[in-house]
């Protein structure tokens, strides 16, 4: 790889990592939980800071009649 295209990726990804931080960080500050996904499976980091494969009850479907999609 060249020089010039190897800073280049490396600033986009700094710029990247920068980003995500700072999204994790609102997300925090506003009480919402933050997902992440390893090997295809979703992790939730709740607001208090654990770690469920389960998510939270705001991001689930309703179930039965009269459920609004």
């Amino acid at each position: 790889m060249r020089k010039k295209t190897y800073e280049f990726a490396f600033e986009v990804a700094r710029i990247g990592n920068r980003a995500v931080r700072k999204a994790q960080e609102e997300n925090r500050r506003l009480g919402l939980p933050n997902v992440y996904s390893r090997n295809g499976r979703a992790y939730w980091e709740l607001p208090d800071g654990t770690l469920t494969m389960t998510p939270p009850e705001m991001f689930r479907k309703p179930q039965g009649p009269g459920r609004k999609a």
